[in-house]
């Protein structure tokens, strides 16, 4: 792991050489795959060709190649076999996705984003005795691929494609069985976990925070107690990613009272393992530019054009928003994750995840991303001493000569006692986060005042359980365009 510390150090020394040496490897391996041959990999010798010659792809502009993988022909983006996808619903979109995970997508990214979180953490908490006892890891479900007749391949959330193919040391040291572990029922899922993991000497947990809060107020009610350091006394890390920890911060501090405990922010979705939070003090994340993937970066404002300008690495500037484009050791190539994400720092380069392409609210030109949504929220919480579970918006538009607004479902774990007071307070720090949105504001012309609807507990967990949407890559849509979550959800309610 000290070892491993030096190597970060290298490619924080020299970012663009690294990510400058890794495309024409990836072209050249994958030259004669299907993809490498419709698009001349083997001709290509710099950047300019290759973002020339290929281009940019969503899912849906590359799902012929990784259909034709999923029916079990090979060769198609990448060389070596693809025997697992993992499988995702997105925050946006009900229909899965398919991302193939080949083995060096594996070993290269994903399992060397795992040991490199360790190799992090360890170097930062030296006094750490995170390894006299066990990860607690939450993560979802894998079945055979019903897509390939001869049943050679299998996908899954890709929390599960990782712990179905982990190494047997790190099988030694985790909990609960794979047999739990992987169990596709959320419900009894959570309830078996608590059972088995309540007598480990639990060290570090690692899954979607959700989730995770689920699982440990249940062990709470199994247990009576009140702190989960009463049942597991060495517990000292949570690793999260998947949804923002801001929201579920309260929520775990309230129930794990350790001053010893310590959180870790990793950047790992079903297309990569990209960032990790490699300092004490800071929620950060540090690029990783040695996992095998190559990325570029659209400028937001970009994003919707017929061809949108891409950036390389040594291009992009501090605090703008750029949706990410990755290439990658699985056969990903230019291929638009739907993430945006900003620079905090650009030596080394750290970033911040500020949303999704499709995951924001731009009815009235106010360009509302998550990100403030989500500090806004962490921000009146504090002033109010209140707590949120679950939420979600969307736009409610003109109509009749009434302004708009953004009409809000929240589920309170601690409910404000004025709730208009409330609302009052996030519309007021939403226009000081975002000068879109204030401007749009003004004397409430285009929009008015954002409106409330407090759910009652177990409306979102009831909602994503209806929709069949429970546990493992499955996430809350926070801000959408559309109005159909929104109305669902008070189909729900009343």
């Amino acid at each position: 792991m000290k070892k491993r510390i030096h190597e970060v150090e290298l490619f924080i020394k020299y970012p663009n050489e690294v990510q400058n040496e890794l495309l024409p490897w990836l072209t050249y391996r994958a030259r004669n795959t299907k993809f490498g041959k419709e698009y001349g990999f083997e001709e290509i010798k710099s950047y300019n060709e290759f973002k020339n010659r290929v281009p940019l792809h969503s899912y849906e502009e590359i799902y012929p190649y990784i259909d034709q993988l999923l029916k079990g022909e090979q060769n198609i983006l990448w060389p070596t076999e693809i025997r697992w996808f993992a499988k995702s619903s997105g925050t946006t979109n009900d229909r899965s996705k398919f991302i193939p995970v080949s083995d060096e997508a594996l070993e290269d990214c994903h399992f060397k984003g795992g040991k490199d979180l360790l190799s992090i953490y360890l170097h930062n908490n030296p006094e750490s005795r995170l390894f006299t006892g066990k990860n607690l890891s939450i993560g979802g479900s894998q079945q055979v691929n019903q897509f390939d007749n001869n049943s050679n391949s299998y996908y899954g959330d890709v929390s599960a494609v990782i712990m179905k193919n982990l190494p047997f040391w790190v099988q030694i040291i985790r909990t609960p069985s794979l047999e739990i572990a992987l169990m596709d029922e959320w419900e009894r899922k959570i309830e078996a976990m608590a059972q088995a993991t309540i007598k480990e000497d639990v060290t570090s947990l690692s899954g979607v925070p959700t989730w995770t809060i689920v699982l440990l107020q249940r062990i709470l009610e199994i247990t009576g107690e009140k702190d989960i350091s009463q049942v597991w006394p060495n517990l000292e890390l949570f690793i999260h990613g998947a949804v923002s920890f801001t929201p579920y911060r309260h929520l775990f501090e309230d129930i794990i009272k350790s001053p010893r405990m310590n959180y870790v922010e990793t950047y790992n979705a079903s297309e990569g393992f990209f960032g990790i939070q490699d300092q004490s003090d800071s929620d950060e994340m540090l690029l990783m530019l040695d996992y095998g993937i190559f990325y570029e970066f659209i400028p937001i404002e970009e994003s919707d054009n017929e061809q949108p300008k891409t950036l390389l690495l040594d291009q992009v500037e501090l605090d703008q928003v750029y949706e990410v484009v990755i290439s990658t050791n699985a056969g990903l190539w230019r291929y638009r994750i739907g993430d945006t994400i900003r620079f905090t720092s650009l030596n080394p380069f750290r970033i911040k995840i500020s949303g999704r392409t499709k995951h924001f609210i731009n009815a009235f030109g106010e360009e509302l991303m998550i990100e403030n949504a989500e500090k806004a929220i962490a921000i009146v919480n504090e002033q109010t001493n209140v707590t949120i579970d679950n939420f979600t918006a969307a736009p409610k538009y003109l109509s009749h000569g009434k302004s708009g607004a953004h009409e809000w479902v929240i589920e309170f774990a601690q409910e404000p006692d004025d709730l208009e007071a409330f609302a009052d307070l996030l519309d007021q720090e939403l226009r000081r986060l975002n000068s879109d949105y204030d401007a749009k504001r003004q004397k409430d012309i285009a929009l008015g005042r954002l409106i409330i609807h407090k759910a009652p507990k177990g409306t979102f967990y009831n909602w994503m359980r209806s929709r069949g949407k429970l546990g493992g890559q499955n996430k809350v849509p926070r801000l959408s365009n559309s109005r159909e979550y929104v109305e669902d959800l008070l189909k729900h309610m009343y």
